[in-house]
């Protein structure tokens, strides 16, 4: 049922927020075919029935949030792995990578959440948050009582400190701060007293609730280290702090980094002090120790989890079929429907130059990629259907949009997108005066060989593959494509110093909110990687040179986050995703259905939609 948050009366109190559309149906296999039918193992479909609202309960004075599920056990491990040599740090505020964010994260927690099988925003370390009839006031209260793992209170000081400190500052990774900027303004943040904290965004800014699930940092511990500079708080918490002192990465999650040893294994103990009880009011999580541990691909991935070594097991399209097959019957597949996140190819358009006057792409090739001609002809050659049938054999379906399938706010006009037309996409060419020679070769106006080159991260055998298929289709075109998989540091590196040409690349979504995009389309953007400007802590990014499109992009972000009726929000996105699909800065490929592996001895499993382990602290380890 649509609501709006203009339908509210005065004050609103979080928990019963509107203007935020439920998330899509469970297990959907829409645009899937028949690719998880077959025999072996049955893949459970994923329709969970919402629970009520949590609730706050009183203990030894302090006002706990209380779970909904059923009462477990205490002890164990959950064995986890990732594709990955590690992270980079263990600050969450400065990472620029999936696996730094998620460990990061497993330290700190925000004022609100999401409910998983709701889809609202609802508190977390706030115990309410109010909101003012002029859509722009945000009184949040904290819960009484809320310590950090060394047993320091955690109160607005810490709140009002992440948000003037950190994150407008831009410090670590901006992304932080472009999230939340309207009309290029950071909001006022100022604490009323030791427990409530207002925000004042400029205008009114429907994003702005989920945003206060930003996590909250230790100001006695990071204000020391903010006051160094942008240098020394993206050092912070690096991980040769964390491998020789993990002990004093003090947690307001639910964890405690125990210990780490480089681009092997990160643990995690249980924090005392963590604010989430179960029915009988004792604290949460049941779980002792949270492992995990880092493989190099996902060939090691896959085998990990056929060894009993991990409990969890997000099932590529080309091996589900085998992992059905397993004679070990100690796992559930659920079916959580498509992934929100997207997989695409991009081009860098990046014209400028560098700090030492040399230019980020070769000026020949910056010509190609700046032709909007030259990105469909590439989008409109690639076979996304051969993708889909012979290396998620099927386990998917071709994307085309910013939105993944997945979305609510998918532009269902683009969604089916276009065939493959190899003679279209030569017309394209032509239209911008390319050519070929009597071999097939293809040349720009000035008799350039069009060659350039591809990567992706090693290890992701599945990207590895497109990246095979894709130069085998460009190669259609008279292009020559030099595929080059490299270590995923290093490529992180080339897209942060602007040297790279081309990519294959992924980035995580939200299925419920398209401003999270924000850092990716805005002009002065930290992820805004097909045409990435300089972005300096403290300092405006200069962007008088977006082309007329990213002004686009800019605007329809700003009308976006400013409209508060999901069924205008619609149309607005719609509009976004029109630009990003005729001007092709992204290549998108394909989303996969997401599978997930889970043993039995993983006890108050519950996986929706939105989240698979939405409800981590009150599973336990039901032990042999």
């Amino acid at each position: 049922m649509k609501r709006t948050l203009s339908a509210l009366s005065i004050v609103v109190v979080l928990g019963t927020m509107a203007g935020c559309a439920p998330p899509p149906p469970g297990g959907s296999t829409a645009g899937y075919g028949k690719s998880i039918e077959g025999s072996g193992k049955p893949i459970l479909s994923v329709k969970p029935t919402p629970r009520g609202p949590f609730q706050t309960v009183v203990v030894d004075g302090a006002e706990l949030m209380q779970v909904r599920g059923h009462v477990g056990q205490f002890g164990g491990t959950f064995y986890d792995n990732q594709i990955s040599d590690g992270p980079k740090t263990f600050n969450p505020w400065a990472s620029t990578d999936a696996t730094s964010s998620t460990l990061g994260g497993m330290l700190y927690a925000g004022l609100v959440t999401t409910d998983a099988y709701t889809g609202e925003p609802i508190p977390y370390l706030a115990k309410s948050v109010k909101i003012g009839d002029d859509k722009m006031t945000y009184t949040v209260t904290l819960r009484k009582g809320l310590k950090w793992s060394d047993g320091q209170p955690l109160t607005a000081k810490d709140v009002v400190f992440t948000w003037n400190e950190i994150v407008k500052a831009g410090l670590g990774n901006a992304s932080h701060r472009d999230v939340v900027l309207v009309d290029g303004k950071f909001p006022e943040v100022k604490a009323l007293d030791e427990l409530t904290i207002e925000f004042k965004t400029a205008k009114p800014f429907a994003p702005f609730l989920r945003n206060l699930g930003e996590g909250i940092a230790p100001a006695h511990i990071f204000k020391p280290v903010v006051a160094k500079g942008d240098a020394a708080f993206s050092a912070f918490m690096g991980v040769s702090d964390a491998a020789k002192a993990p002990e004093k990465f003090v947690s307001g999650g639910m964890w405690l980094l125990e210990s780490y040893v480089p681009r092997q294994k990160a643990v995690f103990k249980r924090n005392p002090n963590f604010f989430m009880v179960d029915a009988q009011n004792r604290r949460l999580p049941y779980m002792d120790r949270y492992s995990m541990s880092f493989v190099g691909d996902m060939n090691n991935q896959g085998l990990q989890f056929e060894q009993g070594k991990v409990d969890v097991y997000n099932v590529p399209g080309n091996l589900l079929s085998h992992v059905r097959q397993l004679k070990k019957p100690d796992f559930n597949l659920y079916n959580l429907g498509p992934a929100s996140g997207t997989v695409f190819m991009t081009l860098n358009l990046n014209n400028r130059k560098n700090d030492q006057g040399k230019p980020f792409v070769d000026p020949i090739k910056s010509a190609w990629f700046r032709d909007v001609n030259f990105r469909q002809a590439i989008n409109r050659t690639i076979k996304r259907q051969d993708i889909v049938d012979n290396i998620l054999k099927g386990v998917g379906a071709p994307l085309f949009t910013s939105e993944a399938l997945a979305s609510i706010y998918l532009n269902q006009k683009l969604a089916k997108g276009f065939p493959a037309d190899v003679d279209y996409a030569r017309e394209l060419l032509k239209k911008s005066g390319f050519t070929w020679d009597p071999k097939g070769i293809l040349h720009d106006q000035q008799g350039h060989v069009v060659e350039f080159n591809l990567y992706t991260n090693s290890g992701n055998t599945e990207r590895e593959a497109i990246g095979v298929n894709i130069k085998q289709d460009l190669a259609q075109l008279g292009m020559k494509v030099n595929f080059k998989p490299i270590d995923f540091n290093v490529l992180i590196g080339n897209l942060k110093d602007g040297s790279w040409e081309a990519m294959i690349m992924g980035l995580t979504g939200s299925q419920l909110e398209p401003h999270s995009g924000a850092n990716v389309w805005r002009s002065d953007g930290s992820i805004h990687m097909f045409n990435q400007r300089k972005i300096e802590a403290g300092k405006p990014t200069d962007i008088s040179d977006r082309l007329p499109w990213e002004k686009q992009l800019d605007d329809l972000i700003e009308q976006g986050s400013q409209t508060f009726d999901v069924q205008a929000r619609h149309k607005i996105y719609d509009q976004l995703q029109q630009v990003v699909y005729d001007q092709a800065p992204f290549i998108y490929l394909y989303s996969p259905l997401n599978i997930l592996a889970v043993r039995t001895r993983i006890q108050n499993v519950d996986p929706t939609p939105l989240e698979a382990f939405h409800n981590l602290e009150e599973v336990w380890i039901q032990e042999k």
